[in-house]
């Protein structure tokens, strides 16, 4: 063989080792649904630069002075932050309400959820609420965002291992990987860009969490029905780029329709006991 062809071909050996042992070494699990994804950061870092975005974000916009709100979301989210328990390992949990009229919710890494006023006035029952809190804290919990980081991190730095390739990072473009998976969170906490996958997955986690926490789950159906009516008859502002990175309306409706046998017997287990 040409040695030219002979080091081509163990360079390639090599990328294909170097990429299984990143794939062994940096395996996450989801604790609810057991789906495994490549994450490279550390649940520290993680921690950090979504504390940092909150931070950030907290004094951009202005948080709502609605003592009401406030509270109903601060009651929802503690019960579905119990709901989490370890899960989320050292969360600080922070709930703020926001003042804008966007349909829409967001949460970050380190317990930190952001509820817009415009959500509010949709959800008709604290149930709904619940679904939707759990669905954004599902992101969280998968890691989704770190996960796109990773994707992000690997093809800007193939055949790097490990942790190498996060370190090898400055704080300046470990922010700026952050910011681009979580959909630029720190200008104004707009809709994540995840999957689809992704937004299936916290649909079922959000489903999950609600009804540990005693909620009902079937209000994430009626949430849905809700959004998609809306967003049909042509209001809600930001609603269509909400659903867009979505499953279809009415896949996502029937998942989690298929989804309730699993999750009711939950909820009638917890139904009562946390509130």
């Amino acid at each position: 063989m040409h040695p030219h062809l002979l080091r081509l071909r163990r360079r390639l050996q090599l990328a294909g080792l170097a990429a299984a042992l990143l794939a062994l070494a940096a395996c996450y699990t989801n604790p609810v649904t057991g789906r495994k994804s490549l994450v490279l950061l550390s649940a520290g870092q993680e921690t950090t630069l979504g504390e940092q975005s909150f931070t950030e974000i907290r004094q951009k916009e202005k948080v709502s002075a609605d003592p009401a709100a406030n509270e109903r979301v601060r009651r929802v989210g503690q019960r579905i932050a119990r709901a989490v328990g370890s899960e989320i390992p050292d969360a600080k949990w922070e709930f703020v309400v926001f003042e804008s009229k966007d349909v829409n919710a967001f949460a970050l890494p380190g317990g930190k959820v952001g509820v817009y006023a415009g959500l509010l006035q949709l959800v008709s029952s604290d149930d709904e609420l619940a679904t939707v809190i759990g669905h954004e804290i599902g992101h969280v919990t998968a890691r989704h965002g770190a996960e796109r980081m990773s994707e992000a991190m690997v093809l800007a730095g193939l055949g790097e291992l490990g942790g190498a390739v996060v370190e090898a990072k400055t704080d300046a473009e470990k922010r700026q990987l952050f910011d681009l998976a979580y959909g630029g969170a720190a200008t104004l906490g707009r809709v994540l860009p995840h999957s689809r996958g992704n937004e299936s997955e916290a649909d079922r986690m959000g489903a999950m969490y609600a009804a540990r926490a005693g909620y009902d789950p079937r209000a994430s159906i009626s949430f849905w029905q809700k959004m998609v009516a809306q967003k049909n008859s042509g209001g809600g502002g930001s609603m269509a780029a909400l659903l867009s990175t979505h499953p279809p309306d009415q896949k996502r409706i029937a998942d989690l329709q298929a989804l309730m046998p699993q999750v009711l017997p939950i909820y009638e287990q917890n139904r009562g006991k946390n509130q």
